[in-house]
Order: C-alpha cells, then structure tokens, then sequence
C-alpha cells in the first residue's frame, strides 16, 4: 500500500532507532523510485570547463547503476598534447564498507579506448596536437564533431527515461541555430522550444524529429549519427527546404487528371 510517515522529535519522547532510519531512508528511496528505469548518465551539472594544461569538471549529479552519485565541489585533472584521442572519464570504485558508511567513490582519468566498461562514464573527449590549444567554443553545428583540438561532448551519456540521451549542450546548440534559420516548419519550431526549454531531451523525441524530418525510418543511431542526421537538417532548413528536402511554403503545383 501506499504509505507515509513523518518522525517527531518532540521534548519527553523517546528517540527510537525507527525514527532515524526513517530520516535516513527517505532521501535514498525518493531517489531511487523518482529515477526509477532511468539510464546512466549525468543528471546536472559535472560540466567540463578546458584551460590551458587542465580541465575542470564542474560539481554536478550523475545516475550509475541506479545510484546517484554526487559532486560538490570541482574536480580537475592535468592533460597533454598527444596527437591521439583522450577521453576523460569517470571511474567508479567498488562498494566499500568504513566503519559505518558503504561508500563508493569516483575519480577521473584520460583513457585511450574510446568505449566505457561498465565502471565508467565519458564526461568528454578529444585529441590535440603539439602546440595547439584545446577549446570548446563551436562556430558551426558541425564544428562540434571536428576532429582536432576540440573538447568533444557528442559522446557523453545524459540520464534519461529508458535510454541515455544526448547532451543539452548539443541541443540547446542544434535548437538556437535551427531558430537562426529562419524556418518555418511547425515541427522545427516546437523542437527547438523543447530542447531550449526542458534541456535534456529523450532519445526517442529526438530520433523521431530526424525520422519525419528526413523521411527517414524511425531507428536507433549512434550519438555521432544523431549529429550528423541534425546538421543535415539545419542545413536543409538554412535552404528554405522541409521534410525529406521538399520546399516549405510558396506556391504549390496540383496536377488534377
């Protein structure tokens, strides 16, 4: 049944052991329901700020294995210039027990293999020659995904219902420079107000946007197909061209036999 309960701490009662764990249980069990069939990710926050020999990772919230594990203070980590892909990654420790807390922890590191185990989580990546510097400002929708001296977010999993999403960072930047366009399509229009207004967007929406935009059949696409399937369809819409490349708006030819 459904149930609740409130402890009171009233002067003259006795403090049970019951009422402490209700205080104790509430916050873990809210989490876990609320979260309930989400995919890891990140929830908010742990944002990746690059300077010149560090990068910093902002505090935030991320879903692993239906724990939340939060950070509250910036954590950083030095990298170099190796002409080879690095991506920065999260990597959970086992449970442990310590007098009496359970912990599990996180740390970070710059890994070669650009696929996670599944006791890590990317938070970015990129690869950076000798002598340049690493940035994170994107002068295209495409520049995102370029290949040199980039701070790479494409990849980065976003916890979402059923599956892990893409980054609002990606499509709060796919939805400004849909809106810039100029396009009429009432789908563009709603799409690029949700992804401006909710911030992380389901995969299924997403998926279903390139679907009927492209005339495509709804399917699952890798994060770096995703991107490729919306800047395709910025382009079409800085064209003047909607849904499967077909003009929007303007006169319209009917042949009546």
């Amino acid at each position: 049944m459904f149930t609740y309960s409130y402890p009171h701490f009233n002067k003259g009662r006795i403090l049970k052991t019951s009422m402490l764990e209700g205080l104790r249980d509430f916050p873990r069990d809210y989490i876990e329901l609320y979260y309930r069939g989400y995919a890891d990710g990140i929830l908010a926050g742990a944002e990746v700020e690059v300077f010149p020999d560090k990068l910093v990772v902002s505090p935030g919230m991320v879903l692993h294995k239906g724990r939340l594990y939060m950070l509250t203070e910036p954590m950083e980590l030095a990298y170099q210039a190796t002409g080879r892909v690095n991506v920065l990654k999260l990597q959970f420790t086992a449970e442990e027990t310590v007098s009496d807390m359970t912990i599990s922890h996180s740390e970070l590191l710059l890994d070669e293999e650009t696929t996670c185990t599944s006791g890590e989580l990317e938070l970015a990546r990129f690869k950076l020659k000798e002598g340049a510097r690493l940035r994170r400002d994107y002068q295209t929708f495409a520049d995102l995904a370029t290949e040199f001296n980039t701070l790479h977010v494409i990849h980065v999993p976003y916890a979402a219902d059923g599956a892990s999403t893409l980054s609002p960072v990606v499509m709060k930047d796919y939805a400004e420079r849909l809106l810039r366009t100029g396009t009429s399509d009432p789908q563009d229009l709603v799409f690029a107000m949700m992804c401006l207004n909710e911030g992380t967007v389901a995969r299924s929406v997403i998926l279903h946007h390139i679907a009927s935009r492209l005339g495509l059949e709804y399917r699952e696409y890798d994060n770096a197909q995703i991107h490729r399937y919306l800047d395709r369809i910025l382009a079409n819409a800085g064209r003047g061209t909607g849904r499967s490349g077909h003009p929007i708006g303007g006169p319209h030819r009917m042949i009546v036999d």
